[in-house]
């Protein structure tokens, strides 16, 4: 296991308040429901899910995910985060 951090900046139709509440204060449900095929689950360590929490992503199939893999990732985070505003665009009341 190991500890993978970035930062980026993206715009959005959405208010930053639902997005922070869809994709960090509730992830751990939110993103298994929207990509099951990709996440298994995701688990709260230590912490409330806020900033500072330590939260475990497990993946389905079995593979390995090498630290160079995950910052050639950003793509698929982008897109992560694409299937989280669709969500949230198609369902005004989520997150509000």
């Amino acid at each position: 296991m190991g500890v993978i951090t970035f930062t980026d900046k993206h715009t959005s139709p959405i208010l930053v308040g639902r997005i922070f509440k869809a994709l960090i204060i509730d992830s751990h449900n939110l993103i298994p429901k929207l990509l099951p095929q990709v996440i298994k689950s995701i688990d709260i360590i230590q912490g409330n899910g806020g900033a500072g929490s330590i939260k475990e992503i497990k993946f389905e199939g079995d593979f390995e995910l090498k630290e160079e893999e995950v910052k050639a990732g950003k793509e698929k985070v982008m897109g992560m985060y694409k299937v989280v505003e669709a969500y949230l665009l198609q369902n005004r009341d989520a997150y509000v």
